[in-house]
C-alpha cells in the first residue's frame, strides 16, 4: 500500500507532464490550519526545507495559518531539521492542567502555556525568521470587526454566529464579521508582496517585525473559545485577534507567484481545500476552482490513514479520547508522526522519476 497521494491542478499537471518537478518551479508552499493533523507532515517539512528547496537560490512564499504558521515559521529558522523535530516533540508532548470539575482546560490558561511555549522555541531566533535570504514568511490571522472587535463572554459567541450565517449565505460575507490580516516578512524595509490575490474577502497586510512575531504568530493559532483572542497587536490596527483558519483554514487563494512555472506545492493532509473553518460543512465549497490550477497537493492515501492508531490521523478531539492518560496520547501520536516518514520517502522516490500516472485531478 502506497501511503502519499499526488494530486494537481491542470496547469501544474500540465507542466509536471513537459518538465517533471524540481525545486525551482516552486514558488509558495502553503501551510493548513488543523492542530495536531499537521503533526504527519514532520517527514514531509524536514524533507522539503532541509534537502530539497534548499538546492535553489530563488525566493519562496510561505504562507501558513495556525499550526501551519508555527510550521512555516519553522522552516525559516537554521537548521530546519532540527527546529522541525524540536516542533514535533513540544506539540506531541503538550499538557494543560484541569481545574477541578472541568472537562477541559481554560481558554486563560492553554493561551498562557502556548504562549510560554512559543517563547521558549523562538525566544532570540525571530531575526532568523525574518531575514531568511530566500524564504518569506505571511503569517494569517482572522480580525474581529463589530461584536468581534472585543473578546466578551456574550458579544463574542453571537458575533461568531453571525459569522456563521453570513458565511453560509456567502463566504465574503463574513468579512462583516472578520477580515483577514497577514502578516509578512520584511522586503527592503516593507512587506514583502503576498503571493495570492486579495479579492476574494477582505483583507489587510502588515509588516512583520520582532515586536508583532509571537503574538502574530499566536494570534494565528487561537481557536476561538479554546484560547483566547489576542488584542492590539503592535504594528496592526486595533482589536480582537483569532485563528488564521478561521477565514483560510485551508488557504484556497488565487495564487500568483510571479515569473517562471510558479508552482504551489502543498503537503496537506486530504485532497480537499477547503476556504474557511466554517466552510468545513459546507461540502459545495470543497471543490478545486481555478485558484488552485497551479497547486500540486502532497497528501496520505484515505486507505493508508486507516492504518495509524485509532485508524485516523492525530487531531484535537484526542484530547477528549485520552483525558489524562498523556503517555497513550504521546505513543499513539509519536507512531503516526513516525509511521507518516513514508510520505517523505514516497515523495523523495517519485521526484526521481515523476510518473505523471501517479498524479491524480485535483
Amino acid at each position: 500500500m502506497r501511503a502519499l497521494r499526488i494530486y494537481a491542478g491542470p496547469l501544474a499537471r500540465r507542466h509536471i507532464e513537459q518538465h517533471g518537478l524540481r525545486a525551482g518551479d516552486v514558488g509558495v508552499v502553503p501551510a493548513a490550519a488543523g492542530g495536531p493533523k499537521g503533526l504527519i507532515l514532520g517527514p514531509l517539512d524536514r524533507f522539503l526545507f532541509g534537502q530539497w528547496l534548499p538546492a535553489t537560490d530563488h525566493t519562496i512564499h510561505l504562507v501558513g495559518a495556525s499550526i501551519g504558521a508555527w510550521r512555516m515559521a519553522t522552516a525559516c529558522l537554521r537548521e530546519p531539521v532540527q527546529a522541525f523535530e524540536r516542533l514535533e516533540r513540544d506539540y506531541i508532548a503538550q499538557n494543560y492542567d484541569l481545574p477541578p470539575g472541568r472537562r477541559a482546560p481554560t481558554a486563560a490558561h492553554v493561551s498562557q502555556r502556548f504562549a510560554e511555549g512559543l517563547e521558549a522555541f523562538y525566544g532570540g531566533r525571530i531575526e532568523e525568521v525574518l531575514t531568511h535570504p530566500r524564504f518569506r514568511l505571511h503569517i494569517v490571522t482572522a480580525r474581529g470587526r463589530h461584536l468581534l472587535g472585543r473578546e466578551h463572554r456574550i458579544a463574542t459567541p453571537l458575533g461568531y454566529l453571525g459569522a456563521f450565517v453570513s458565511n453560509t449565505v456567502h463566504r465574503k460575507a463574513m468579512g462583516a464579521w472578520l477580515e483577514r490580516v497577514v502578516f509578512s516578512a520584511p522586503e527592503q524595509g516593507t512587506p514583502c508582496p503576498l503571493p495570492f490575490a486579495t479579492g476574494d474577502f477582505p483583507t489587510r497586510q502588515v509588516l512583520l517585525t520582532d515586536a508583532n512575531f509571537q503574538p502574530a504568530l499566536q494570534a494565528s493559532c487561537s481557536i476561538p473559545f479554546v484560547l483566547q483572542a489576542v488584542h492590539d497587536i503592535p504594528g496592526a490596527p486595533p482589536g480582537a485577534y483569532w485563528d488564521g483558519g478561521i477565514t483560510d483554514y485551508h488557504l484556497h487563494l488565487k495564487y500568483d507567484c510571479g515569473p517562471g512555472p510558479g508552482l504551489v506545492l502543498y503537503p496537506h493532509f486530504q485532497k480537499a481545500v477547503v476556504p474557511g473553518w466554517l466552510d468545513k460543512g459546507l461540502k459545495w465549497r470543497h471543490r478545486a476552482t481555478a485558484f488552485l490550477d497551479r497547486m500540486i497537493v502532497l497528501a496520505p492515501d484515505p486507505e493508508w490513514v486507516r492504518t495509524l492508531p485509532n485508524a485516523k490521523l492525530p487531531d484535537r478531539t484526542d484530547f477528549a479520547r485520552y483525558g489524562q492518560d498523556l503517555p497513550a496520547r504521546i505513543r499513539d501520536w509519536t507512531a503516526a508522526a513516525s509511521a507518516s516518514r513514508r510520505l517523505a520517502e514516497e515523495f523523495a522516490e517519485w521526484l526521481e522519476r515523476p510518473e505523471v500516472g501517479r498524479v491524480e485531478a485535483l
